[in-house]
């Protein structure tokens, strides 16, 4: 289920932010192990997140994720590895965005965002070629997936 859908701006943030570039079907393999290479950088550089987990998707051909996982944080971070300074989204002025929230398990993300971009379609927008998820729901706290909450944003061109 998502909420209804609004028009808003979307500031640009610094985070600390790892590029992937994988087949659709490994995310679970990849996303949880990104973060958490983020989150183990950010400590040792004494940094705290300041928000939830950002993942910002830049190009999506057929059975691939071109995006990058990041956490926002309140100054920006060194390099080191595979963890690098980003601006979420990549551009450092706001953004006008269609955005919703999204109740649910993970899985039913693909169905939100069909509704979703009806919505924006059926309203005149049009949207850019990337987009953004929010996880507003941490798992490891929230142990029911049917209550994660996850903001879906689409910048419009």
């Amino acid at each position: 289920m998502i909420e209804p859908p609004q028009i808003a701006q979307r500031a640009a943030g610094h985070a600390a932010a790892i590029a992937l570039d994988i087949p659709r079907g490994e995310m679970h393999r990849h996303f949880g192990p990104a973060v958490a290479e983020i989150m183990a950088e950010l400590a040792r550089q004494v940094i705290t997140p300041a928000g939830p987990v950002v993942a910002h998707y830049l190009r999506m051909p057929p059975g691939q994720f071109d995006f990058e996982v990041g956490v926002p944080v309140a100054q920006p971070v060194t390099a080191a590895g595979r963890v690098a300074p980003r601006d979420m989204p990549s551009r450092t002025v706001a953004r006008t965005v269609a955005r919703t929230v999204y109740h649910g398990d993970y899985p039913g993300l693909l169905g939100a965002w069909g509704e979703f971009m009806g919505w924006i379609a059926a309203n005149g927008h049009t949207p850019a070629a990337d987009l953004l998820e929010t996880y507003l729901t941490d798992p490891s706290a929230v142990p029911d997936p049917a209550e994660y909450r996850t903001l879906l944003e689409r910048p419009l061109a």
